[in-house]
């Protein structure tokens, strides 16, 4: 206790001892010193400093409201944005599918245009292929009995011991051979079956 005693008596600025609750409660000229300067920084900070923070409090709530509204539009234009381009994207992906469809539609044309062309002109190798075939088979045949003819003149002559240097004989005798030629190789094929 003696602790609390001592720090309780304080030398007061007259040289005499305060304590207790006078320790707590300033000289009047003190009170009125710390009246005036709290007067002068009262003034100041109503002048000064409190117009100042007041339009800063004002200007927030408006500020905020602007960039709201910034926000708000920045949304709206962006999703105006999204949709349009949603929409070109949907268009852009009908009018590939319409291009896919057409070039499909175009492949299918040139194939069976090209099937068309390739089969005409096959059949018209074919028939050309026909008419050389025939041709020379027409023309071999021509030949052949001509030199049969030749051979079968000669031969007959050899045999009969006569020319037949004639031709109108020597036609005859052709004739009768290659018709009997014909038809033993008629027979031979009838046999054959």
């Amino acid at each position: 206790m003696t602790l609390f005693t001592t720090t309780s008596n304080v030398l007061a600025a007259g040289g005499e001892e305060v304590s207790g609750l006078k320790l707590f409660i300033p000289e009047w000229y003190d009170v009125i010193g710390s009246a005036v300067v709290m007067a002068i920084i009262g003034f100041f900070f109503y002048k000064k400093i409190l117009p100042t923070f007041l339009a800063i409090l004002d200007d927030r709530p408006a500020k905020i409201e602007g960039g709201l509204n910034r926000a708000e539009e920045a949304q709206a234009e962006a999703d105006a944005l999204l949709a349009e381009y949603k929409a070109q994207l949907s268009e852009a992906r009908a009018e590939a599918g319409r291009i896919r469809e057409n070039a499909r539609s175009e492949a299918t044309d040139i194939v069976s245009e090209s099937r068309v062309k390739a089969t005409s002109e096959a059949d018209r190798i074919l028939e050309t292929s026909k008419r050389q075939i025939e041709a020379e088979r027409a023309a071999a045949a021509v030949s052949l009995r001509n030199d049969v003819g030749a051979l079968a003149t000669e031969l007959a002559s050899k045999i009969v011991g006569e020319s037949l240097e004639d031709s109108a004989r020597q036609s005859r005798v052709v004739d009768r051979f290659l018709d009997e030629l014909e038809a033993s190789s008629v027979s031979t094929a009838v046999k054959g079956n």
